[in-house]
């Protein structure tokens, strides 16, 4: 995911347009017990930041490391939101 926006920092729909398919796709490897819960919830997590944030917040989100990181949880540093 972090490929697709970043390849697409400065067209965030497409970027968006690919994070609703790779969505499709989680759902699918989670439903063949190809993905743990805990790495779809963290997927989700970004996905939902992603897809719901202004474009000047898409580069925010691009930019912050620790969004990216392993184990990143949604409500972790949220005070610290782009």
């Amino acid at each position: 995911m972090r490929d697709a926006c970043e390849m697409n920092f400065d067209q965030p729909e497409e970027a968006r347009r690919q994070i609703r398919y790779m969505q499709v796709e989680w759902k699918e490897a989670m439903d063949c017990g190809d993905m743990s819960p805990s790495l779809r919830e963290g997927l989700e997590g970004r996905a939902f930041r992603l897809l719901n944030c202004t474009d000047k917040e898409w580069l925010g989100w691009l930019d912050d490391l620790e969004f990216w990181k392993a184990g990143w949880k949604p409500g972790m540093g949220e005070e610290n939101e782009p």
